[in-house]
């Protein structure tokens, strides 16, 4: 009996099979993601402001090139930034990719200075080919974080010393299902359809050394409702060993439906009694519409060169705010958010038989202006700048899997306000495994 792999073609149901079983532990560990980043994945005062600290969208292929993704495509990487990507996936491969990161940031307002740390686990996706020409894609992104804790104090002769102590928990995740199409040669299409939910909490409570009656405020934020992001890339050789990409991707702006409560807890110190006043408003947050392009251009399959700009319309959303004991929905707190991103990524040989040929080494920078207002005033603008590599797994099972490593350095400030200074690192991981081949038995 004569034992030998054969690649055969796989019909639809071959795929609901294989998949029925290994997608179900796929989102056993996006569960377990959710739970590891609504732990906090930052420690930014900034993240009091909007929906938070918005997270970088980006998987493994493209961390180290700052977040660039608009106009890429592998076969062999998952791209959630344009859901068009997802038509390059080859017939045989399942893909698996899922992030860690941990970070050190320093915080520095005047002459003060502190140091923060964290580390989370940020996302798991997958995706497979389902039909010609069709890819699949799945998993579980984060969208906003909220973690912040510090204190503000007041010392006056005639009223004392006030402490005001702010924290916040929460942000935003997202679950999605994508499906890009190459409807053409050279033209792809896509959608991503999600579902983004979370919690926001926010508390201010005051503390004073003479006044008997203080407010607590609570705020207390929930969200659930569908995101959907569309995207289109239109991929052209040119000549024999390059290739053109240019991408776009357009993000449906909505009203969330949700409910915002505000808590008004007036304590008497003297009598110990509380007395707690309720405050809600309705359709209190609202998704902007956004869009982006990108371009990648790509070199005899060593060098990839690409660039991404981003626009998204926060400025005409409200917030709800609490201003001259009123909480309702408020205008100006936002404005609009433009981000450019630009990277490469370098390969020495892909066809050599050395180990050392296929390693990627990528390098990346970007600028981001906030997306939210400070007393009026514009907040912290965003410089990052990126490096890493991809190192290919090779053993006697795999020789397709990647270990990605890269380091970036994040710049957060504004004039009068405080500097943040983040180095990042993030660790990825993408399983890329043929699943669908078959065991021929002669």
């Amino acid at each position: 009996m004569k034992i030998t792999l054969t690649v055969l073609p796989f019909s639809v149901n071959d795929v609901y099979r294989i998949m029925s079983y290994k997608i179900l532990v796929s989102l056993l560990i996006a569960a377990s993601a959710i739970d590891a980043w609504a732990q906090g994945g930052t420690k930014s005062p900034y993240s009091q402001f909007g929906v938070g600290v918005l997270s970088d969208a980006s998987q493994s292929m493209s961390r180290g090139m700052n977040g660039v993704g608009y106009a890429l495509r592998q076969g062999n990487e998952v791209n959630t930034l344009n859901p068009a990507s997802y038509s390059s996936v080859d017939s045989l491969t399942m893909l698996f990719d899922m992030g860690l990161t941990g970070q050190t940031t320093q915080f520095k307002e005047g002459n003060v200075k502190r140091n923060a740390s964290l580390a989370s686990f940020e996302y798991v996706v997958g995706a497979f080919r389902a039909w010609k020409n069709v890819g699949v894609t799945f998993g579980v992104l984060p969208y906003s974080s909220v973690g912040y804790d510090y204190q503000l104090t007041q010392r006056d002769a005639a009223t004392g010393t006030l402490t005001e102590s702010y924290s916040g928990s929460g942000g935003l995740h997202e679950v999605f299902l994508g499906v890009g199409w190459r409807v053409l040669k050279p033209l792809s299409i896509g959608v991503n359809a999600g579902y983004l939910w979370g919690s926001i909490d926010r508390t201010v409570t005051p503390t004073s050394t003479v006044a008997t009656n203080t407010l607590t405020k609570i705020y207390k934020t929930s969200i659930g409702s569908y995101k959907l992001d569309f995207g289109v890339q239109w991929e052209q050789p040119i000549g024999k060993k390059d290739r053109l990409t240019i991408g776009a991707v357009l993000g449906l702006g909505h009203n969330l439906g949700n409910e915002s409560e505000m808590l008004i807890i007036k304590k008497n110190s003297l009598s110990s009694l509380n007395d707690t006043t309720p405050k809600r408003v309705g359709d209190a947050m609202a998704l902007p519409m956004s869009f982006g392009g990108g371009v990648a251009y790509s070199h005899n399959r060593r060098l990839t060169v690409a660039a991404d700009f981003s626009y998204e319309l926060w400025g005409s959303e409200k917030l709800p705010a609490f201003v001259n004991g009123d909480y309702s929905l408020q205008s100006g707190l936002l404005k609009d958010r433009m981000k450019v991103n630009g990277g490469l990524d370098f390969v020495p040989n892909p066809e050599g038989n050395k180990w050392a040929q296929h390693i990627h080494y990528r390098f990346g920078a970007g600028y981001a202006t906030p997306y939210y207002n400070i007393n009026g005033v514009e907040g912290p603008k965003e410089l990052t700048v990126s490096a890493g590599v991809a190192l290919p797994i090779i053993n006697g099972y795999n020789n397709r899997s990647v270990l990605h490593i890269s380091g970036q350095w994040v710049r957060t400030s504004a004039q009068d306000f405080m500097t943040e200074n983040t180095f990042r690192i993030n660790i990825g991981f993408t399983f890329n495994e043929r699943w669908f081949m078959k065991w021929k038995v002669d």
